[in-house]
């Protein structure tokens, strides 16, 4: 056989052999393809330690309450008056500045109006009319009774001393209600004791009509105006208590008086609105988050974590449980949050290890587990 011959034929025999290695089945690119990927909750000592994890276990929480919920203070009716004058006039003096502390009865402005004048006058012809009037009532009814009258004369006199008087009553009461004199000068009043809340006259203005110069608002007594969301519907009811907390001092409480009885179709949410017991640290236009407890006896239970345990993703609230040396994502329900510590209803079992630090780093490795 020729040799060349018998090279080439070698030759090629080891090429299709390479070949058949690189591409038969079983070899170790493929199988390195099909192996499943690592779990990516499952961390290392190390691991845990340049992430910055830290975990804390869950405790138990008692009285756990309903929720929390958005609320804004507010003022009762009672507390917010304004003040009207029922004559239109001119402002000749303004004696309190917005913002000032006024007692009941205080003088507020010095009006001048013409209407007073004329009821002055009314009031001065009614009071003669009036004198005449029940002089002849009386001389009238003594000659009805010796006879030398008809008795309906007299009937008539003293009808018409009646409205005499009348006359001289209606003008006396307009011209007190309104604190005017008979020289034109009206004096307008605070009704109630509290805080010039808004002053919109000056002096030499005009005032009258729906005009209101003076808002008085009384802040020793305040509510709040809550929104509760469509879970809590039937399970709020009045005399529930609530609490307000405050950064830097001790919460504000207080107790729910009025439940709405539907559903808002616009926000998914039912009105309701509590008295607090005290006003520390709280204005009237305040937004603030509210926490509702039910009734003493039937709390439900739950467990309180560090408030930086809990983090949003997507619409529900997580936490990150330590299980078996892996980190998991675990839904909860949160009910409040104050003083740094989140109560739960669900989701979190007493004593189980959350991540309390490192909670973005979680997020971002679970973030499709």
């Amino acid at each position: 056989m020729n040799k060349p011959l018998l090279v080439g034929a070698a030759a090629l025999l080891a090429v299709a052999g390479g070949a058949y290695y690189v591409l038969k089945p079983g070899d170790a690119p493929q199988e390195a393809a099909q192996t499943p990927t690592a779990d990516p909750g499952a961390l290392s000592a190390e691991q845990v330690k340049k992430l910055g994890i830290r975990t804390q276990a869950a405790t138990a929480a008692d009285a756990v309450p309903l929720g929390t919920v958005p609320g804004q203070v507010s003022l009762p009716p009672e507390a917010k008056v304004a003040v009207t004058t029922p004559f239109s006039g001119t402002i000749t003096q303004v004696r309190v500045l917005q913002g000032e502390q006024v007692t009941r009865g205080q003088p507020l402005a010095i009006v001048k109006a013409a209407e007073p004048v004329q009821f002055s006058a009314d009031l001065s012809r009614a009071q003669a009319d009036l004198a005449v009037d029940r002089a002849r009532a009386q001389r009238l009814d003594k000659l009805a009774r010796d006879g030398i009258v008809a008795g309906a004369r007299a009937d008539e006199a003293m009808a018409t001393l009646r409205r005499s008087e009348a006359t001289v009553a209606e003008n006396n009461r307009l011209l007190a209600l309104a604190g005017a004199g008979r020289d034109g000068t009206v004096t307008l009043r605070a009704p109630i004791s509290g805080r010039v809340a808004s002053v919109s006259v000056e002096t030499g203005g005009p005032v009258g009509g729906d005009m209101a110069p003076f808002v008085i608002e009384n802040t020793a007594a305040l509510t709040l105006d809550l929104q509760l969301p469509e879970r809590l519907a039937g399970q709020v009811r009045p005399g529930m208590s609530v609490s307000v907390p405050l950064s830097g001092g001790s919460p504000v409480s207080g107790r729910i008086i009025s439940v709405g009885a539907s559903i808002d179709p616009a926000t998914r949410s039912i009105a309701a609105k509590a008295r607090l017991h005290s006003t520390d640290g709280l204005v009237p236009g305040r937004g603030v988050m509210a926490i509702i407890s039910g009734v003493s006896g039937k709390e439900q239970s739950g467990v309180s974590v560090p408030s930086q345990a809990v983090t949003r993703m997507g619409e529900d609230d997580v936490v990150f449980v330590q299980e078996r040396g892996r980190f998991v994502r675990r839904e909860v329900t949160v009910v409040a949050d104050a003083g740094g510590r989140a109560i739960l209803t669900s989701g979190l079992k007493a004593g189980e290890q959350v991540a309390v630090s490192g909670v973005a780093e979680l997020k971002s490795l679970l973030a499709e587990q």
